[in-house]
């Protein structure tokens, strides 16, 4: 454990991860912010999963913040709607690359079935695709074109599974490693 000065300011920029009062990582904060949370009661110290802990030293009081804290507060949860299928979004989604051959050049977006042979307009069914892999693709299904799509499209989740994924998946990897 470190203490902070004035001369380590590189240490108010480390990030913790927010869990929910169920346990579920929702996302990653600053460690300003945590603090907050922390002196005015709305999280608590999760050392129980940290590894990491600072020591912050204040005139009136010594802190001990570690790298996850728990919030306390009772809040409902918004609801969260999948979103239309939209350009933008099916572009965020595919990282801003054709999904046949890799390209971020000239993108436009495919019907996975094409519309003519019955292909609706759904997360399942569109993908990002350069001009011309979705010119060579044509009418066809990939299978037809012999044209196997890099990743299965799917509807974007909620963005605090999102998270709670990834931080599980980089816990899993820090533990094998």
């Amino acid at each position: 454990m470190k203490p902070i000065s004035q001369y380590e300011p590189e240490v108010l920029r480390q990030s913790v991860v927010v869990f929910s009062q169920n346990y579920l990582p929702v996302g990653q904060i600053d460690i300003k912010r945590a603090i907050a949370l922390l002196i005015t009661g709305r999280a608590e110290p999760l050392e129980m999963l940290s590894q990491q802990t600072w020591q912050i030293i204040s005139p009136q009081l010594v802190l001990q913040v570690p790298e996850h804290i728990r919030l306390t507060l009772t809040k409902s949860e918004r609801f969260w709607r999948v979103p239309p299928v939209a350009r933008r979004e099916v572009l965020r989604r595919d990282n801003h690359t054709c999904q046949y051959c890799g390209s971020n050049k000239k993108l436009t977006i495919d019907h996975v079935i094409p519309r003519a042979k019955g292909g609706l307009n759904t997360w399942e069914n569109v993908v990002i695709a350069c001009e011309s892999c979705n010119h060579r693709k044509g009418n066809r299904t990939p299978q037809e074109a012999n044209m196997p799509l890099r990743i299965k499209p799917k509807a974007p989740m909620h963005p605090t599974v999102a998270f709670a994924e990834k931080f599980w998946r980089s816990q899993q990897e820090n533990n094998s490693g």
